[in-house]
């Protein structure tokens, strides 16, 4: 029987599943096929639903970014050889950027693949998790150039999205071959933010009303198959913390899943700091004063109150509750690059009694500006992928998870023609002084390839400060 949602549509039963060929592209898409399919799905009915899907399970590992890592290890040598092996088989999300992903590209192994070696990772009666990034909407990152998608913010893109992507990958999720699998998606990073801090940006105008269909879209066709866990993208701390950000964000995403046919039940939860570096924790400060004057006024944090991601999460998940959410949502962080170690991490509090020389001193953040997003200097490896981590009780945490896998580029640093729509964005060139960052140079790298791709520079750098520090 078809669901209201199949006979809204017109989408075809399910039930009806055909498993797809996948072309093998490069020698890790082999390594990843050539695995048996050792983990048998069920004869009796899929796991029911749980309440976090990190708990108690395994996670992913990626064996196309492991080869990448591994072969950076060999190049290296040395100490930071051995440091870059350590994390080679940590977890990372699988990224569906483009309708090729789906099938499989110049840049990796197709869904159904991954899929594949999955299931033959899985360990006996250990459940696994698979994270996957939905990320192609009409217009995508309306208000950046870099990660710009390949369907225009149109009728005839949000067609394609809804049935050339989101079907597409729903078909391949919707194999009973995968239905013990727990798949986590993280829904279209940056999109509904941009709706509520962009709203004045002519290509965010236009791509508003899809990106909010869209999203009730793939909600919706993920949740029909049952075994997808759906956490939307809530930017950062330094994006949405504001109240006059986040109160609206709140709504927004309320408004949003609630057009939903499954409503509340279409979400486990939400996920921050996707491809962003904002720290986990600020260890040296707290929201407090300095004399007589509120830390938070400082230029570094411009009266925002969430100094980190853990402030964020907390602030986020009671306006959502308030907006109607269920109180069993759980929050995820994106920890991939966020550690901020090395030489230059504070060890202690400053002693400055200058404001802005105090925090400066004391924050483990060593960006010029916290809109700095694009490839920036300095960062480090954050925490290691983990189910259900302690020490933040009002951030309800369901895990800490790196969505942007390590090393990926975040955009290049000079034009560089393409076929994927992505275009250069000022805010990845390290000369450019940037008007959204005050008039601060942007702290990214230096050459840098389009996003999504390797980059060892920076892959590097992320190893050697890592915090915690590998091994630790």
């Amino acid at each position: 029987m078809r669901s209201a949602w199949e006979r809204r549509k017109g989408a075809p039963a399910r039930g009806r599943r055909h498993r797809g060929r996948t072309t093998a592209t490069t020698a890790a898409v082999v390594a990843l096929a050539a695995a048996p399919l050792t983990a048998a799905t069920s004869a009796g009915a899929a796991e029911p639903r749980v309440d976090n899907p990190f708990a108690g399970a395994d996670q992913y590992v990626n064996a196309y970014w492991s080869e990448n890592v591994t072969a950076a290890a060999d190049r290296a040598g040395g100490a930071l050889g051995d440091s870059m092996r350590a994390v080679a088989n940590e977890p990372t999300a699988v990224w569906m950027d483009r309708i090729s992903a789906i099938e499989g590209n110049a840049d990796g192994p197709g869904l159904r693949t991954h899929l594949d070696a999955a299931l033959a990772q899985q360990q006996g009666d250990t459940p696994l998790v698979f994270n996957v990034v939905i990320y192609d909407l009409p217009g995508r990152d309306c208000y950046a150039l870099a990660s710009n998608g390949e369907l225009p913010a149109t009728d005839e893109g949000m067609q394609r999205y809804e049935t050339e992507y989101i079907d597409a990958i729903v078909e391949i999720l919707d194999d009973p071959a995968y239905e013990d699998l727990r798949i986590v998606a993280t829904i279209e990073p940056d999109s509904l933010p941009n709706l509520v801090t962009n709203a004045s940006e002519p290509l965010c105008q236009q791509a508003a009303p899809y990106y909010r269909e869209g999203v009730a879209y793939a909600l919706d066709r993920l949740h029909d198959v049952g075994n997808v866990y759906s956490y939307i993208d809530a930017a950062h701390a330094g994006w949405l913390g504001w109240p006059n950000n986040a109160q609206p964000a709140a709504q927004l995403f309320a408004d949003v899943v609630g057009s939903t046919e499954a409503g509340f039940d279409s979400v486990a939860g939400f996920v921050t700091n996707t491809a962003n570096s904002t720290p986990l924790a600020e260890p040296f400060l707290e929201d407090t004063q300095l004399g007589s004057t509120p830390v938070r006024s400082a230029s570094f944090y411009e009266w925002n109150a969430d100094f980190d991601e853990t402030d964020w999460t907390a602030h986020l998940y009671d306006l959502l509750v308030a907006e109607g959410f269920p109180s069993s949502i759980g929050m995820l962080i994106d920890t991939s690059r966020n550690g901020w170690g090395g030489p230059d991490r504070p060890t202690a509090e400053s002693t400055s009694t200058a404001l802005d020389t105090y925090v400066d001193e004391s924050r483990v953040d060593r960006r010029n500006h916290r809109g700095a997003w694009c490839n920036p200097d300095g960062a480090g490896l954050g925490e290691r992928p983990q189910a259900t981590p302690a020490g933040y009780p009002e951030s309800h945490l369901d895990a800490f998870v790196w969505v942007k896998p390590p090393g990926e580029s975040d955009g290049s640093s000079e034009e560089i023609p393409n076929d994927e729509g992505k275009h250069f964005d000022q805010m990845c060139d390290p000369t450019f002084a940037s008007p959204k960052l005050g008039g601060r140079l942007t702290g990214a790298l230096p050459d840098a390839p389009l996003s999504g791709k390797w980059f060892e520079t920076q892959f590097q750098m992320l190893v050697t400060n890592a915090y915690p520090a590998i091994g630790d």
